[in-house]
């Protein structure tokens, strides 16, 4: 008949009746031969013997209650943990220890996970309402200018050009949302196969500081080196993306540096390994609370102005995205109404 080890109250009834009867036989055994070995001899042969049946009993009994009773938990963990279903437990050792370190840290990453996911929710949710956000804008000026062209504004010299200039401009800012919601969809996705090669790093900042030359300009602001750089700077990049990086770098210095005279500076330091790039304006700068925030999709300071300004308000995000994707880091730290520097890493050649 099959032990019950399930139950702690049957479990102890068989452990005393198994010591009883272990008793009782040794009372007959006295009562036999007791005149003839004496008490102390009795005693010394009984008592050790008594011991070491006891002790492994208790032991195989208690074993085996734990076992049952931690076998489906344990099991049931080590076969998420594995994936394989028929995989058994192996449960040796310091059961109580082992097991209870394993369950802990189960618990424990399952409870970190569980976290995460609800952080992921809340980030698709501000993601999606972002996006429509954005979405929404252009999409309804759009409409207004059709619908008021459809109504007779075509035919009014005065304002169908005008109209048409104002839906290319929305159309565009949506094509550039687009766009950067794909780029970053490929960097996060790991599709995105960076084309790595030397590159002159000074020599591609002068072609960006070129490219927005006329927009800073446009907006009394001046884009310059913080050093003589007479010689190359090498690195190992994929030059289109690092080209990303500088161009969204220095086209927000532009909108958001001081307009009146504006200034950003652009700076390289040897790192031994590494060279520092650093991209500075003179605007009036990040509050503190907001600079763990700058690098997330959307996410705006000033969010009224930094749609005026232009933008998908993804520029960052791909920025950041863009530096990681190079094994490199970047960071930024700002001071209220002196400026604000944006500061990245990248590999020498």
């Amino acid at each position: 008949m099959k032990t019950d080890f399930s139950n702690p109250k049957k479990l102890a009834l068989n452990i005393a009746v198994v010591v009883a009867i272990l008793m009782g036989v040794l009372l007959i055994i006295y009562s036999f031969f007791g005149d003839t070995l004496g008490v102390w001899w009795y005693l010394i042969i009984t008592l050790p013997l008594m011991f070491l049946f006891s002790y492994y009993v208790f032991k195989f009994t208690l074993e085996k209650f734990i076992y049952e009773k931690i076998k489906v938990i344990y099991k049931t963990i080590r076969n998420i943990k594995s994936a394989r279903g028929s995989e058994q437990p192996v449960i040796t050792g310091k059961t109580i220890e082992n097991v209870y370190e394993e369950v802990v840290d189960w618990g424990n990453r399952k409870s970190k996970e569980i976290e995460e996911l609800k952080q992921m929710a809340q980030y698709r949710r501000e993601f999606l309402g972002n996006v429509s956000h954005e979405l929404k804008t252009p999409i309804f000026n759009i409409q207004g200018y059709v619908l008021t062209l459809l109504d007779g504004g075509l035919e009014d010299p005065a304002i169908n050009k005008e109209y048409l200039l104002r839906t290319e401009k929305s159309i565009n800012r949506m094509i550039a949302i687009v766009k950067d919601l794909e780029s970053i969809s490929h960097l996060e996705s790991s599709e995105l196969k960076l084309n790595l090669e030397k590159t002159d790093l000074v020599a591609l900042t002068r072609e960006v500081i070129e490219y927005l030359e006329i927009k800073a300009r446009k907006r009394n602001n001046i884009i310059d080196f913080g050093d003589q750089y007479d010689k190359p700077v090498f690195v190992k990049v994929d030059k289109e993306r690092i080209r990303e990086v500088l161009v969204n770098l220095i086209d927000n210095s532009i909108k958001y540096g001081n307009q009146e005279q504006g200034k950003t500076t652009i700076s390289f330091f040897d790192m031994d390994e590494n060279i520092l790039v650093e991209v500075t304006d003179n605007g009036n700068g990040i509050g503190e609370s907001e600079l763990n925030r700058i690098f997330e999709r959307f996410y705006r300071t000033d969010k009224g102005r930094s749609r005026e300004q232009g933008g998908s308000g993804l520029g960052l995000a791909i920025v950041k995205h863009v530096i990681e994707a190079h094994h490199q880091t970047i960071n930024v730290r700002s001071t209220h109404g002196v400026g604000t520097t944006f500061a990245f890493t990248l590999k020498k050649a």
